[in-house]
């Protein structure tokens, strides 16, 4: 049986998802935080790039909150060119072809697989096809910078809205699927 891959992200109303935590710190309710949990209960591995994997490694092994909860355990498989074979934090470090690696990995294992980032990865992972369902939690602000999801070397695709949901805090959690016959071509491969 096939996992699924799945992604999230704070998103504003221009695209912007670097730096969720300078805009979207307000809008972040506990209805958000349950949404979230339930994406994430069923997720045994994640995909991660190698700038976010540091930063994450040196934060959450210490912190105690639901997300440490999840993250700390959770196989965490690492996209990266530089780094040593061995990793802490549960993780893994994938160093060759990362979507040859990521194809074989949805195919053994239980549970879903999540790809939390970086930018890049999503982006690229999400072109390529492997990302099955990308959730973005829509913020009502527009960000006065930071980078996009997608860029304007992005290839035309077709997105299907699979659920949207409104919550009280006003954010919109819409989760997409490429659409059959999208024009992505799979983008770049992801290697940090």
């Amino acid at each position: 049986m096939t996992r699924k891959i799945t992604a999230h992200l704070f998103h504003s109303l221009n695209d912007v998802v670097e730096h969720p935590d300078r805009w979207q710190f307000d809008g972040f309710g506990a209805e958000e935080g349950e949404l979230m949990g339930e994406m994430l209960a069923s997720t045994t591995d994640t995909i991660i790039g190698r700038k976010l994997w540091q930063e994450w490694s040196e934060y959450w092994p210490q912190a105690d909150d639901p997300f440490a909860q999840w993250i700390n355990p959770v196989r965490k498989h690492v996209l990266s060119s530089t780094l040593s074979a061995d990793l802490p934090w549960n993780s893994v470090l994938v160093s060759g072809d990362p979507v040859s690696y990521i194809r074989e990995l949805r195919e053994q294992g239980k549970g879903d697989i999540s790809v939390a980032g970086g930018i890049e990865t999503v982006r690229s992972l999400f072109l390529a096809g492997l990302v099955d369902e990308l959730t973005l939690t829509t913020h009502p602000v527009v960000a006065a910078e930071g980078r996009r999801l997608f860029d304007e070397h992005a290839p035309l695709t077709r997105l299907r809205l699979l659920r949207a949901v409104q919550t009280e805090a006003g954010n919109a959690i819409l989760t997409y699927t490429l659409r059959p016959g999208s024009e992505a071509d799979g983008g770049d491969t992801p290697a940090e």
